[in-house]
């Protein structure tokens, strides 16, 4: 049965400018990274992406090596775009990136010009696209002059391969380097994709005022951090298997502070992930948060998050009394 989008998919979503540009996108987006390869079913993956567009999720966010192998989840994405949402291609922001391991040989990772166009054009080709809305550079390369990787962006928007780029993954020195450069080429860099959340706050050192400050946009991943501030963990970790997870940062002591700041989100009449969700949107410097979903059930969970962005000032005091 072929897919028909809802037809009041906009009515619950709220849409923010991405910096000073036109493009608005969604206060949630849908990053494919997990839960959607090979191994996992087609059918919940396509369910997946359907349900969220039907909640006014217009953005969905990939790169080159997410899926195992890498290049699947891009693969897997082409097919129920091409499959499912054909007719619906100008209501939606697909991103992907280049940045990390993708094939052997000196020119499969980092920034030089010859892998990330190289590399944009597998993706076009796995998905069956003939453009990209936005293309990020996945991470800074120390090695390859920053001009160059800047040149490359600007390049693949002047062949018509993205419509607009952002930067993932680059720290306060080098956004600034890169910012320039990209203005200066007369391609402005349109977003920055960095982690944050109430556990991981490294931007508020800088990196928000540089992008506000710049007009450029700032879209955020592992807001529920790694699925600690979920109810996952919130019984405790199990412990045949907290060696392993303590390689991703969940320990106890983490644990022991979402137990507390499940207290609020309660309070809030929210779960633990929506509070996570909603504080990183707080205060209109985050564009959009970027979240995960095993099954399509937690698309809800996520969007529910936007029914309550506002935070009382106690609230906000309490919850950094914890996390001290």
């Amino acid at each position: 049965m072929s897919y028909t989008a809802s037809s009041d998919r906009y009515a619950g979503m709220i849409y923010r400018r991405c910096g000073n540009s036109g493009l608005k996108l969604p206060l949630i987006s849908t990053g494919l990274y997990q839960h959607f390869t090979n191994s996992d079913p087609y059918d919940n993956c396509k369910e997946i992406v359907c349900h969220s567009f039907d909640l006014g999720i217009t953005h969905f966010d990939l790169a080159n090596n997410y899926g195992k192998p890498a290049g699947s989840s891009e693969e897997i994405f082409g097919r129920i775009l091409n499959r499912e949402l054909k007719a619906y291609r100008d209501e939606i922001i697909v991103t992907t990136k280049a940045g990390y391991d993708m094939w052997p040989g000196p020119y499969g990772e980092w920034g030089s010009k010859k892998y990330l166009v190289a590399s944009l054009d597998q993706s076009l080709k796995r998905m069956g696209l003939e453009y990209v809305d936005i293309f990020y550079s996945h991470r800074f390369d120390p090695v390859t002059q920053l001009e160059e990787t800047m040149a490359a962006l600007d390049h693949i928007v002047r062949q018509g391969k993205a419509l607009y780029v952002g930067i993932s993954n680059y720290d306060v020195n080098a956004t600034k380097k890169a910012l320039s450069i990209l203005k200066e080429l007369g391609t402005p860099c349109l977003i920055h994709q960095s982690s944050y959340s109430m556990l991981n706050r490294h931007i508020e050192d800088g990196l928000q005022d540089i992008l506000t400050d710049n007009g450029v946009g700032l879209i955020v991943f592992q807001p529920m951090q790694r699925g600690i501030l979920t109810d996952t963990f919130l019984g405790g970790i199990p412990a045949d298997k907290a060696e392993g997870l303590k390689e991703f940062g969940i320990t106890a002591d983490k644990v022991e502070k979402a137990r507390q700041l499940n207290v609020i989100a309660k309070q809030r009449g929210q779960t633990l992930s929506q509070m996570a969700i909603a504080w990183t949107l707080r205060n209109g410097k985050v564009t959009s948060a970027l979240c995960g979903a095993k099954e399509a059930a937690h698309i809800d969970l996520n969007v529910g998050a936007i029914s309550n962005l506002d935070f009382s000032e106690q609230e906000l005091l309490d919850i950094d009394s914890i996390l001290r």
